[in-house]
Order: C-alpha cells, then structure tokens, then sequence
C-alpha cells in the first residue's frame, strides 16, 4: 500500500496529489478508510508515474551548471557565455560575456546581473508602450526576483516583473506585460479583463499556452 498523507474536509468527492515525492489524499468527512484506500490502490501506476517524473525533475534541477560555452535564453533565442579577460559584464554581439576564471555559481550570478540589467531596460520599455496603447499609467514599474509569477499588480497599480520574463519570447514578452497593465482597469480575470486584453492582443491564448510550456521547461533549470 502506498504511504500517503490523508486530508479530510467538507467536499463530496476524493482527491489525490502528487507533488515533490509527497501523495496527498483529500477526502469527504465521512468517507470509508477503505473506500480511500481502494482509491488509492486503483491510482498506484499512476502514482509512481508521478513520482518518476519529480524524481528525474530533481535530479535534472540538481545537476543543472553553467560553464564557459554553455548557451542560455535570451527573448526567445539561445546566446553562448563566454569569458574576458577584463571584468566585464554584460551582453553584447550576441554572447553573453562574463569575466574569465569564474566558478559555475558565479558564472550563473554573473548571467543573472546580466539578465536582470536587460529585463529593466526592455521589459519595462514594452510596458511603457503598451500603457500609452491601452491608455493606462501603472504608478511604478519594477523588475524583480519572483520565481513563481512571471508579474504581478499590486493594488497602489504598482507593476513588478521576474528578471526571468527576458528569458522568453518577445510575443510572451508582451502577453505578460498586457495582462498586467489591464489589471490596472480590472483587478479580477473576468470576461471583461481577458476581453481587454483580447483587444490588444487578439492571439494571446496562444501566448498564454506557449508560456506555460515554457515555464514547464525552465524548471528543470535552478536560478536561485
């Protein structure tokens, strides 16, 4: 029998959750343990499916180093690091350089200063674009650290984007930075707000799935 942690509230049907090697079973009040633990053995390929599949995300995760030579994202499209000799840090001629001697964390620092430098100058240059588009004024535009939301909207219309935005491409670039700057006229996902944003970017289901996949892909990647 598979070990699983059991949660009971008030709903009406069973539920299971895998996630990082933990099973979680959500269950009614009233529902049998043998009722729950039939469930369970019915879901058992499917467990260990999952867990294979955090197992290898985790080992992937672990395993991820940046070196000399490597190549990274940039807006879509993948650049190679390379060293100088002087302290230098910075992206240019399609190469991300990095001063030479370098460990693999530092090199990834070193990326990420880098990645954080080009988020500011661009990401907030497309917000800039798009407010005067959809006539709105966001009260700052900040990029920061977020590893799980690629932006957010704060109720003082106050907008912050990931530094890992720039990673993407620049139409998932944009998908982003509309949807926030229209929570400055809709603070839900409501018709209305994903309406606004249809107006602005009549494709935007497809940028939407398109950056979850990339999302998907850049997990197997520690930037933290």
């Amino acid at each position: 029998m598979v070990d699983y942690t059991l949660t009971r509230s008030v709903r009406k049907t069973i539920a299971l959750h895998v996630r990082d090697g933990s099973i979680e079973v959500r269950a009614p009040l009233k529902s049998p343990q043998s009722i729950i633990d039939n469930f369970v053995s019915s879901k058992e390929k499917w467990i260990e499916d999952k867990l294979l599949y955090f197992r290898d995300r985790a080992e992937q995760r672990a395993n991820f180093h940046l070196n000399y030579g490597d190549c990274i994202l940039y807006r879509g499209k993948k650049y190679p690091i390379e060293s100088r000799f002087a302290d230098f840090v910075g992206f240019e001629d399609d190469r991300f350089y990095v001063p030479a001697g370098l460990s693999s964390g530092e090199i990834k620092e070193a990326c990420i200063q880098i990645y954080r430098k080009l988020a500011k100058q661009e990401i907030v240059s497309r917000t800039q674009f798009f407010a005067e588009q959809m006539s709105v004024t966001p009260t700052a535009i900040r990029v920061n650290g977020a590893k799980t939301r690629w932006g957010s909207c704060s109720s003082k219309k106050s907008l912050n984007f990931s530094w890992r935005l720039i990673m993407a491409d620049d139409d998932l670039i944009d998908y982003v930075v509309v949807h926030e700057l229209a929570h400055l006229s809709e603070m839900n996902h409501s018709n209305r707000f994903w309406s606004i944003i249809e107006s602005v970017l009549p494709d935007y289901k497809r940028r939407k799935a398109k950056l979850k996949e990339l999302h998907l892909n850049l997990g197997d990647e520690t930037w933290d």
